[in-house]
């Protein structure tokens, strides 16, 4: 038997996003349906809001703010919840008190997928989770140290790390370099760095596009010149 194709998809993504979140689960289908392809799935950083401030802001407030009215927010929430309950979310956004600021978050991200891919894929699963269906401040040291210990990480050195700016500057000029390439929303999926699928597509796109990738993949097509 030939092994199998790999594709490694890059999530260009924000884990105040629930975009993001729905996009992870359709990704999450997407994988489980090409059992035939190593679906390597690696995560990249994006900030919707790079100007809210290191402690974060009222969540209601803000939203306000972004979007002008409460029945507006409203129809937002609602939409996302009924797609939600199609990819076993349960968004509780009257749970989410603050709007984090999510460098923190995005440079123990960078620090999972140096240890393993693996304690990547859980700790940002998690993440998502801690913001929308528990309520949980993500930007908050004690949340994330949480999070990391639960993904495998080593907390006592994110513990130790998160006070300092290390890797922030990395984070951000990852940041810069998405913004670089056309990236102006999020989730984008890069697939081997070529192709971006943007948006949250249904599992079946993803799925047909990492499909379509690994074909030309293995005819040679992807090759560097």
């Amino acid at each position: 038997m030939s092994a199998k194709q790999s594709v490694v998809v890059d999530v260009v993504s924000d884990v105040i996003c629930p975009w993001c979140f729905v996009g992870q689960k359709r990704l999450d289908s997407a994988a489980a349906a090409l059992p035939d392809i190593d679906v390597d799935i690696r995560w990249r950083p994006y900030q919707l809001d790079p100007t809210i401030p290191a402690g974060g802001k009222d969540r209601r407030r803000y939203m306000i703010d972004k979007f002008g009215s409460e029945e507006r927010i409203q129809q937002i929430h609602q939409r996302l919840e009924r797609l939600g309950v199609d990819e076993g979310i349960k968004f509780a956004f009257d749970a989410i008190k603050v709007t984090a600021n999510t460098l923190d978050a995005h440079r123990v991200i960078r620090w999972a997928g140096a240890a393993d891919p693996e304690v990547q894929n859980r700790l940002v699963r998690r993440l998502f989770q801690l913001n929308f269906e528990e309520g949980a401040d993500i930007g908050n040291h004690e949340v994330l140290i949480a999070a990391a210990r639960e993904a495998g990480m080593d907390a006592a050195v994110v513990e130790t790390l998160l006070p300092t700016d290390a890797d922030a500057d990395a984070v951000r000029a990852e940041i810069a370099t998405a913004s670089r390439m056309g990236i102006s929303g999020v989730p984008c999926f890069l697939l081997e760095g070529k192709y971006a699928v943007m948006g949250a597509q249904d599992p079946e796109a993803l799925a047909d596009a990492i499909r379509q990738v690994a074909a030309a993949k293995a005819r040679g097509e992807l090759e560097t010149s």
